[in-house]
């Protein structure tokens, strides 16, 4: 599943588009992003990372993420390090291409040292955001490095101190609200992938972990997809035949901010555009906008007209030209206000939750048709997790949860569809307060002499006995449902007519509970319905258990493998599965 350096150079360009990229002025202004970020790049610059990174990849990704993002408004800081801060840049406001000049150049003048201190570039990323990010922006910093530390005996720097330095600064970082992000390359398998994880996990981010640098672009497009709340949306694959070839580009609403059309090629690409009314679009111009390099070019709709749009693609021969597209909206998810945070077992809460764009609840109904919700439900007792799906009523979800026990939950909303998906802010509510709210029996008096009831004594016993058997089950019933997944899948899908094959997806399972089918991974491609019951369950000691239900064919290792009944798959298997209505093959390895 390794890739050429230069294709993974040009993928990484699919991933950066959840950030905006453009140029100046009033359609620019117009069109400016409803949130902005602070990020803060921190790159491991040891001696090792030469034989993890030799063609440089990482320098070259972390500069191609600046060329993708808006002219004006978000912020970036850079940090190298090695055992100590070899250069620091502050977070920097672009303004302009002057500005992005500046810090690319900068990554070029970093330099390598000899030893390696996560800590130290840890703890100055969290400074550097602390000092300069702005109210209203969203943090985060993203972590490369490419092995353990390796401190230098003559500074008397223990491992101790060290990861005592770390936990100050992570802790710190979870105060904040910023994510750390981390990507490890595990180039010679002497990778702490655990502690890597532990940064992640304490701060709301994600740990990522791989052997090679070419998969580095795939890894950034999660994380960025993840902390924009966006989805890459393929559009199509050509191979080009030296004329001009037409792709459809659709526009499903007139809340799309902005339209990122990439086309990801290693040699020269000539583009036309035209709107959906019909009228050819000059490129560039004031409400479309060109970026070219070696590898790619970027085509930037600024609050495009909805419909469809027609790209003609003219490229050299046999060549072939990856076209993916990213929307970003000025929309977030509202939650009505709850008639109240303090409730009883048994009570209904009733869910309402609507899109806002600009600080107003969004009129037209048409950008509701294809989207699902849910409602998420934490117990914050016991820690369990459940999903209610909310109806979908046009112009808003609705829904309610009933309370099943004396705890506090938390409860918030979340709306998506194919392009990108939000979440309403969480609202805890409790049922602990609560009593049972029944009148009592008057005790007798002294004077009354009362039967002993053993009739009601026994028969209470037998239904007593009764529930807790049905409890036991239905308990057990429930952990299951609401059993965890631990690891990851990554999931190619190969067309066997042509041979062509997508660019691996990296699936975090932690998301899901109980279980889940092979559609859902696949993001719900209609195309590739038939993969819905292909069941995947969590199994014993971090393990899998799949289960097949439909008419596709599963190969292990290239053995078929009789799924009907179950099957168990452990971290490093890898799974062929066939569909026939398709005639495609969708490829998958499991790790933990």
């Amino acid at each position: 599943m390794l890739h050429k350096n230069k294709i993974a150079l040009c993928l990484l360009l699919i991933v950066l588009l959840v950030l905006p990229v453009g140029g100046r002025g009033v359609s620019a202004a117009a069109a400016q992003q409803s949130s902005h970020i602070d990020a803060v790049l921190v790159m491991d610059a040891s001696n090792s990372m030469k034989a993890s990174d030799p063609n440089q990849i990482s320098g070259e990704a972390m500069k191609m993420f600046i060329d993708m993002l808006s002219t004006q408004g978000d912020k970036v800081g850079i940090v190298s390090y090695t055992d100590k801060i070899q250069r620091e840049k502050a977070l920097l406001e672009i303004q302009s291409d002057a500005d992005k000049a500046n810090l690319k150049q900068f990554i070029d003048q970093i330099d390598r040292g000899a030893y390696t201190d996560i800590s130290v570039g840890v703890k100055e990323a969290v400074k550097v955001l602390k000092q300069g990010a702005e109210k209203g922006h969203e943090p985060m910093i993203v972590v490369l490095a490419d092995g353990n530390n390796a401190l230098d005996p003559k500074s008397g720097r223990t491992k101790a101190q060290s990861d005592q330095e770390l936990s100050q600064s992570v802790q710190e970082a979870k105060a904040e609200g910023i994510p750390i992000y981390t990507i490890g390359l595990n180039y010679d398998g002497k990778l702490n992938k655990a502690a890597l994880a532990e940064l992640s996990d304490k701060t709301g981010g994600k740990s990522f972990s791989t052997s090679s640098a070419d998969d580095l672009p795939q890894i950034l497009s999660e994380i960025f997809a993840s902390h924009q709340k966006l989805k890459i949306v393929p559009v199509s694959a050509i191979t080009a035949n030296g004329s001009y070839q037409e792709v459809t580009v659709n526009v499903p609403n007139a809340n799309v901010l902005e339209a990122n059309i990439s086309l990801m090629s290693s040699k020269p690409v000539d583009v036309k555009l035209i709107d959906p009314s019909g009228q050819s679009q000059k490129i560039p111009s004031s409400g479309v906008l060109l970026s070219k390099s070696k590898t790619y070019s970027l085509i930037k709709l600024l609050k495009p007209e909805q419909g469809d749009w027609k790209l003609q693609v003219k490229g050299v021969p046999k060549d072939k030209i990856d076209i993916n597209l990213i929307f970003n909206y000025d929309l977030e998810l509202d939650m009505a206000p709850l008639k109240s945070t303090t409730v009883k077992k048994g009570d209904t809460v009733d869910i309402n939750a609507y899109l806002v764009s600009n600080g107003q609840k969004l009129q037209s109904s048409g950008l509701y048709n294809n989207m699902s919700a849910k409602l998420i439900v934490k117990d914050l007792d016991s820690g369990d997790t459940k999903e209610v799906k909310l109806a979908n009523k046009g112009d808003h979800f609705e829904g309610s949860y009933t309370v099943e026990e004396k705890h506090e939950y938390e409860l918030k909303a979340r709306a998506e569809e194919k392009s990108f998906y939000r979440e309403t802010k969480p609202v805890t509510i409790s049922a602990k307060a609560s009593g049972a709210g029944s009148a009592q029996t008057p005790a007798p008096t002294k004077d009354e002499k009362k039967p002993f009831p053993v009739w009601a004594v026994v028969i209470g016993v037998i239904a007593l006995a009764a529930v807790a058997a049905a409890a036991y089950f239905l308990l057990g019933a429930v952990r299951k449902a609401n059993k965890g997944f631990v690891g990851q899948m990554v999931v190619e899908v190969c067309d066997e007519n042509t041979g062509e094959k997508t660019y691996p997806q990296y699936k975090k399972l932690t998301a899901f509970k109980g279980k889940f089918n092979l559609h859902q991974l696949l993001q719900l491609a209609p195309e590739l319905k038939e993969t819905d019951k292909v069941i995947f369950m969590p199994g014993k000691n971090d393990r899998l258990m799949l289960k097949n239900g439909s008419a596709c064919m599963i190969e292990k290792s290239g053995r078929a493998v009789d799924a009907s009944r179950g099957a168990e798959l452990k971290s490093g298997d890898r799974l062929s599965v066939s569909l026939p209505q398709v005639d495609k093959t969708i490829l998958i390895e499991y790790l933990v």
